[in-house]
């Protein structure tokens, strides 16, 4: 791989657009750190102070450090990733926008659309994080203010409302388009690169903080938990069932086309790393409402939801993502036509009659792989949890601090996995074109 790395950057070409995607995320770190105009530093110091929440810690970590600052850019790429699954959601429900999507340059206009969409989910985004995080201060220091002014209602400043959201919304358009930039000029897909960039330079903090009480324990079950983890996600991301596929041939005039066989590769884990964020958000809800009403209720729910801490917290977790898997998968493949474009294109599977019949096969060996798929999915989900219990009972209630398996995050691992792979078959592939080995044998 040392050898493969050294002839991609003999390459002129190569190297350009390893620097380019370098440089970018050098720009992507800068931006990280420009805080907010208007807020304040020690209610923000106080929030992030200590033992940070599960929540807390995910969006950190996710952000590269830029929630901790709450920086321009705290929002990150997300708004753009919740509009493209929104717009994955109704694409099929939807007529117009399905049509949209079969006519030539119709994924261009569904790709523009999903531009015009994160912007207000960009201002959406910046006001709920506001409030959730202004909700976990008030439970810690009930007088300070995150940023001084800012709201709807009496009392509030409508400029600095309005300027801090405008702001927080350009930084995720600014986000985005440096993504842009890696996947046109760059090396891999620039929208991933930049998640992938976050996570990592988050991990020396994360990892230090961890460190610094049972050394020898935390760091032995954080380097056996992480190659545990990516062993399995490697495994299960790259698992795939494939479907044989035959083409009928046609004779016009006196040349016969088409003919020979194929196969669909099919996923074991379509969904990637979707349902995570999709049951995360579910199972921090309750917290989220629950700050804003006081009592003992009230406060139960907060330490139930909102601290990743309890059995009845990591089995809802568990079941959500469990169920969010299937759900997602099911509009993927719904998305893809699979049976339609066979029946077009003259194939068909051996055995199964064209048309619904192939559509039903199909889906019933995707609720098959796809049970695999989500119990892995929950599995690494819940890590944290188990790593909880074993520290317990290893080291003791009162020993217990930091968890190794929360310096990357389920969600976080998964993507790193999935961004290297997917960068070094990129790379691979420009070297195997100048005939040189790659860096997968």
């Amino acid at each position: 791989m040392i050898e493969a790395l050294r002839n991609a950057f003999r390459l002129p070409d190569l190297r350009r657009k390893m620097l380019y995607t370098a440089l970018i995320l050098v720009i992507y770190q800068f931006a990280a750190h420009v805080t907010v105009p208007g807020v304040d530093r020690d209610a923000l110091d106080q929030l992030f102070s200590g033992e940070q929440s599960g929540f807390l810690s995910v969006l950190n970590l996710l952000s590269g450090g830029a929630v901790s600052n709450f920086s321009v850019i705290a929002n990150g790429v997300y708004p753009y990733i919740t509009a493209s699954i929104i717009l994955q959601l109704l694409v099929p429900i939807i007529p117009a926008l399905s049509n949209i999507q079969k006519e030539p340059g119709g994924q261009e206009k569904i790709n523009q659309y999903t531009y015009y969409l994160a912007i207000p989910m960009a201002a959406l985004q910046a006001i709920g994080q506001i409030n959730i995080f202004q909700s976990q201060i008030d439970q810690t220091q009930p007088g300070l203010t995150l940023i001084p002014g800012f709201g709807f209602g009496a009392g509030s400043d409508l400029l600095t409302t309005l300027s801090v959201i405008i702001t927080m919304t350009a930084g995720t358009m600014f986000a985005i388009w440096l993504g842009t930039l890696i996947t046109e000029q760059g090396i891999g897909n620039g929208i991933s690169i930049i998640i992938f960039a976050g996570i990592v330079a988050g991990v020396p903090s994360s990892l230090y903080q961890l460190l610094q009480t049972n050394f020898v324990f935390n760091l032995l079950a954080f380097v056996l938990l992480t190659v545990f983890t990516v062993v399995v996600i490697v495994v299960i991301q790259e698992g795939t069932r494939r479907i044989p596929v035959q083409y009928g041939k046609r004779v016009r005039g006196r040349k016969m086309y088409g003919g020979g066989s194929t196969h669909i590769p099919l996923k074991v884990n379509t969904a990637g790393m979707i349902p995570l964020i999709f049951a995360q958000s579910i199972v921090t809800f309750p917290a989220i409402v629950a700050g804003f009403f006081g009592g003992s209720l009230a406060i139960q729910i907060q330490d139930t939801f909102g601290n990743q801490q309890g059995f009845i917290y990591w089995l809802i977790y568990f079941l959500l993502v469990v169920g969010f898997t299937y759900f997602y998968t099911g509009v993927m493949i719904q998305n893809q036509n699979l049976a339609e474009n066979l029946q077009r294109n003259g194939g068909f599977i051996p055995g199964i009659r064209p048309g619904r019949r192939t559509q039903e096969y199909i889906n019933r060996i995707v609720n098959r792989i796809t049970l695999v798929g989500a119990l892995f999915l929950g599995g690494v989900a819940v890590l944290p949890g188990i790593m909880q219990l074993i520290q317990r009972l290893a080291l003791g209630q009162a020993a217990v601090s930091g968890n190794p398996a929360l310096v990357i995050s389920s969600a976080g691992l998964i993507i790193v996995v999935g961004v290297v792979i997917d960068t070094m078959r990129q790379l691979e592939a420009q070297l195997m074109m100048r005939n040189y080995d790659g860096f997968m044998r």
